[in-house]
């Protein structure tokens, strides 16, 4: 049987009865095993069916931003900016010893003489167009004269500076060539709040990075006292970390929708509180840079505050919203309207402004020329005036950061009601503080630390001009008129620094 064994049915039968036997007796431990686990099963299988096996993935349904990251991160760049350190004179300074005096000679060292450090800045940047336009911060690229782009693809570019836009803290930059990949700008006035973004960009050097989060709130501004910048930040949770500043806060389109420009912390990292610049402002300011290298805005001339409940309760003004104007500029806009301080905006072109930010920025945008019809709050009615927009004069700005005014010696005014100590102007204080010599008013020389005053706000060194809107220029007249508010808070304008602004002192016995 060529050495094969050959079996007969009887045969196969019998075999197969003893092995039977073996597993019943147990005589294989593995047959056992297998005969348990396969029970198992069975058991476990009624108690718990299985889910049917993935064969595919479904990419519609899969959690992932992988798609959009692909679209928009080889359109965010890495930013390199060098140049001189800035000097100032007083960083300079001799201590007052002879020797050193003698060693330097009389004026001391002169620090352009001095050799300079380089200072170095890291950022990100957006590419914006296919022939090279680049979206940045200005605080990124501010006063550099070395400026670098490194792409993902590994490409390192030198870049130049198109213009800069230090009110809207943006910058435009240029690098040669062409078929560069481009982000789409969106319509950040479409944003919701609650709607998901993704921020990309290279924080503290690390590389490329995405992080997700959703748009908080919009219509912002930086926390703190303004400097005059054109703010409107969308802000968000997405984190946001050093080296972001100028990155793409994009929606899940993948079109732009902000810039990232600051971040809101106590331990300079990020705690869920960042700021974008919307793409829509974004865009308005790189066509100007693009086609002028600079920036064209309108003005009204005025300086405005939000209203307070305790103004409006001043003014008797019931509606939400709006701002108060603090100053108006001699021969602006605003003058020739007719506009005056205590006025309180309620519109502009129809549409409500619900705080300073609101106005100033429409303002800003309207084209200078044109019209702007506002309604105001005067004396307990409404009003419709018309200005027509002049152009921003940057140099007209007021200068920010200075250091405060020293407030000057306690003068002979005795204490009021509002827990202050007042002297009436003269020239010689107008001089200390900085004013012109015309100024009128009294000037705070003494604040109650337990007083209303100083919950009100009101510092050494302000000029208190008017009360209940009319002028004060006496201690006499300055109680009278705290007086007449009676049960209501009184309202008071303050020259600070040469700057006027309203401050409410709540009533005595609120």
């Amino acid at each position: 049987m060529n050495g094969r064994y050959h079996l007969t049915p009887r045969a196969l039968r019998t075999w197969a009865a003893a092995a039977a036997v073996t597993l019943l007796m147990g005589g294989a431990t593995w047959h056992s095993m297998a005969v348990t686990s396969a029970a198992d099963e069975a058991v476990q299988a009624v108690a718990q069916p299985k889910a049917a096996p993935v064969t595919h993935a479904v990419a519609a349904g899969r959690d992932s931003y992988a798609d959009v990251v692909d679209m928009v991160s080889p359109a965010v760049v890495t930013v390199h900016a060098s140049g001189r350190a800035r000097v100032r004179d007083t960083q300079f300074q001799l201590p007052d010893d002879d020797f050193l005096r003698r060693f330097f000679g009389q004026n001391g060292i002169d620090p352009r003489r001095l050799p300079r450090p380089r200072e170095n800045a890291l950022g990100s940047g957006v590419v914006v167009s296919s022939d090279g336009y680049i979206l940045t911060n200005n605080h990124v690229v501010e006063g550099a004269d070395d400026i670098s782009i490194d792409f993902t693809d590994g490409r390192t570019m030198t870049a130049k500076l198109v213009g800069t836009d230090n009110l809207s803290d943006l910058a435009l930059l240029k690098v040669a060539g062409s078929d560069f990949r481009a982000i789409k700008m969106g319509d950040s006035n479409a944003v919701r709040v609650g709607d998901i973004v993704l921020a990309v960009g290279n924080p503290l050097n690390v590389g490329q990075t995405v992080t997700m989060g959703i748009i908080s709130a919009k219509g912002r501004s930086a926390p703190g006292p303004g400097n005059g910048s054109y703010e409107d930040f969308l802000q968000t949770d997405a984190p946001i970390n050093h080296g972001n500043s100028g990155g793409a806060l994009v929606n899940l389109k993948g079109e732009l929708v902000g810039i990232n420009s600051q971040i809101v912390s106590v331990s300079e990292g990020n705690i869920g509180i960042g700021f974008a610049i919307p793409a829509n402002m974004a865009k308005r300011v790189m066509d100007d840079l693009r086609t002028s290298g600079k920036v064209t805005r309108s003005q009204l001339g005025i300086g405005v505050q939000n209203v307070s409940p305790d103004m409006a309760a001043n003014l008797g003004f019931k509606g939400t919203g709006g701002v108060i104007v603090s100053s108006v500029t001699p021969g602006s806009a605003a003058e020739h309207a007719g506009l005056k301080v205590g006025d309180v905006i309620t519109s502009l072109n129809g549409q409500p402004v619900r705080d300073m930010n609101t106005l100033r920025n429409r303002v800003a945008e309207a084209a200078p020329g044109s019209n702007a019809e506002l309604v105001i709050f005067r004396d307990g009615a409404e009003k419709k005036v018309t200005a027509k927009l002049e152009e921003l004069d940057v140099r007209r700005l007021s200068r920010n950061g200075e250091d405060p005014l020293e407030p000057g010696k306690p003068g002979s005014g005795d204490r009021t009601a509002l827990g202050i100590s007042v002297s009436p102007m003269t020239p010689e204080l107008a001089q200390r503080l900085g004013v012109p010599r015309t100024t009128k008013g009294l000037v705070v020389q003494d604040v109650d630390p337990d007083g209303r005053a100083v919950d009100a706000g009101i510092r050494e060194g302000d000029i208190i001009q008017e009360v209940n809107r009319q002028p004060v220029a006496s201690v006499e007249e300055l109680r009278a008129a705290v007086r007449q508010s009676a049960d209501k808070p009184a309202l008071l304008l303050i020259n600070r620094e040469g700057t006027t602004i309203f401050a409410t002192v709540k009533p005595a016995n609120g």
